[in-house]
């Protein structure tokens, strides 16, 4: 079969559409305090936890977290620690000797502890994979209680790449060893102001 007999092949062969499930969202609605299960959710799947009261000292606070950092990308306005400029045009190969990236994370979500976070706050989509620590500064009233939550937060947004990000990079093979730093950062901290 050629290429123009297998697409047309798929074309009448297309499932017809069905409705998507309505779903009562209010059955996995939970009486939770969303910071503190946020906070534990986080620690569970290896992530760190900074907890300030505001963005003042935020600086030293990370420089105290990362002393040995030399190479840092920060794409947050409220932090000066970035001594290596990026821009939509950068290669992601001059990324490579990251060691440490600051990114500001958009909310929040309580039942798993992940983040979402968007190419709007970094313009280069392999920076929160490809250096070796990083940290998401997210505020403690941006948080959602579950991903029902989430998703209807991002149905009306520009669509643009994002990611829910929970974590350093992990991962277990089947017999369960784990490895931390597979695929991505070797740590996650997650700074709450």
């Amino acid at each position: 079969m050629g290429r123009a007999e297998i697409l047309k092949s798929i074309k009448a062969n297309k499932p017809e559409m069905v409705a998507l499930p309505e779903i009562d969202t209010k059955q996995f609605s939970e009486e939770v305090d969303l910071l503190d299960t946020f906070k534990q959710h986080v620690q569970l799947v290896g992530g760190n936890l900074l907890e300030l009261d505001n963005k003042d000292n935020l600086d030293v606070e990370i420089k105290k977290l990362y002393p040995k950092a030399e190479k840092i990308v920060s794409y947050l306005k409220d932090s000066n620690l970035g001594d290596s400029s990026i821009t939509i045009s950068t290669q992601s190969q001059a990324l490579e000797n990251v060691d440490l990236a600051i990114l500001e994370g958009v909310f929040g979500v309580s039942e798993n502890g992940s983040v979402w976070i968007s190419e709007e706050q970094f313009p280069i989509r392999v920076l929160p994979f490809i250096t070796n620590d990083l940290v998401i500064v997210l505020s403690k009233t941006a948080l959602c209680e579950n991903m029902h939550e989430a998703y209807k937060k991002l149905a009306y947004r520009d669509k643009s790449f994002g990611l829910f990000l929970s974590g350093p990079s992990k991962t277990a093979d089947i017999e369960q060893c784990l490895v931390i730093g597979a695929q991505g950062a070797m740590s996650l901290t997650i700074v709450l102001v």
